[in-house]
């Protein structure tokens, strides 16, 4: 099955084309203009997909040497993000759909970035403990087969991409603050300040991140500029190690709990150099196996859009021509177990 996915949900225009599991295209325009305003503006974000999705649409076609009537379905991201932003990528498929009476499908976002990971391995094998974690999004999700999953820990307030967005620019790094902090902190001591790690010792499995974000706020307040160009590795790191060992800690607690044996990643954090490694230590440790996704699956692209889709319309699923945008759109409204 060829398959055609659209991925317009915030500041990257990306159009793909797979077959079954190989990647034909996979073509992103990333919105370097946000970076000018410390993160993003949802008219420009808007505006921006309107001038890309049809070159880029036509550019992975054009990669894919394929024509448009090679294509056995679309897909396209409806939720969650910014609603302007969804709404180019929802019409535009929408029509393209209607004009080569094609099906299409309705893709959650964060389920998108689960077929990432799994577009990025050989072989996969169920069940699995993802966590997702983004910009938007840090949940911990089980999976005992495709389309199939339970939520058993979120966050109650920001997400730890968000974190990592406001701490760069409280420390004033650049955007995306993830990449940022990551790289200043390969040369920081991770023990050069206590950051909070909220909720470790709380038997569920929730996350908080608004708190880490104040601590660092505070933390700054009293700190001139030459202590801060001094220590900033030293902060980037205690920072990040805050951030990422409390995901390590209940994904590793849960995968016990709930005796999971395969753990897996995915979202833009996915990317974290110190997640990865402490995950693969945690998982080596502990006898479990780890699907690490490739790096361009981690930010958002249409190839992972379109393997979701494509997963749907194997089954026989596909979504009506009043399909709309949802900005909130969560997982759990997707079928669960």
């Amino acid at each position: 099955m060829v398959v055609l996915g659209v991925e317009t949900s915030c500041d990257e225009t990306s159009a793909a084309v797979i077959r079954g599991d190989t990647v034909l295209s996979n073509v992103i325009s990333s919105q370097e203009i946000h970076s000018r305003f410390g993160g993003v503006v949802p008219e420009l974000a808007s505006r921006a997909h309107i001038r890309l999705v049809v070159p880029m649409v036509r550019e992975a076609m054009k990669e894919a040497q394929l024509d448009f009537t090679d294509l056995d379905g679309l897909a396209v991201t409806h939720g969650p993000g910014l609603v302007g932003a969804l709404l180019v990528g929802v019409n535009f498929i929408k029509g393209l759909a209607l004009a080569l009476d094609r099906p299409f499908i309705g893709v959650n976002h964060i389920e998108g970035h689960i077929y990432g990971n799994i577009l990025s391995q050989q072989t996969f094998e169920f069940p699995v403990l993802f966590l997702i974690i983004s910009g938007g999004h840090t949940q911990l999700v089980l999976m005992k087969d495709h389309l199939q999953y339970k939520i058993i820990g979120t966050t109650r307030d920001d997400a730890v991409g968000e974190a990592f967005d406001k701490g760069a620019k409280l420390l004033g790094l650049g955007y995306p603050g993830g990449p940022e902090i990551d790289k200043r902190a390969l040369n920081g001591d991770s023990t050069f300040y206590p950051f909070p790690q909220a909720l470790a010792r709380d038997k569920g499995y929730e996350f908080s991140y608004s708190g880490l974000k104040t601590s660092l706020l505070t933390y700054l307040q009293d700190k001139d500029k030459s202590f801060l160009q001094e220590h900033l590795d030293d902060i980037c790191a205690s920072y990040q190690f805050a951030a990422v060992e409390i995901l390590i800690k209940k994904t590793m607690r849960a995968a016990r709990e709930f005796h999971i044996n395969n753990i897996a990643i995915a979202g833009g954090v996915a990317a974290n150099s110190r997640l990865r490694k402490r995950l693969e230590e945690e998982c080596r440790h502990n006898n479990r196996h780890l699907y690490l996704p490739d790096m361009q699956f981690c930010t958002d692209n249409a190839a992972m859009i379109a393997r979701a889709g494509l997963e749907y319309l194997r089954n026989g699923f596909y979504s009506e021509q009043n399909l709309n945008a949802y900005p909130s759109l969560a997982l759990q409204s997707v079928t669960t177990f």
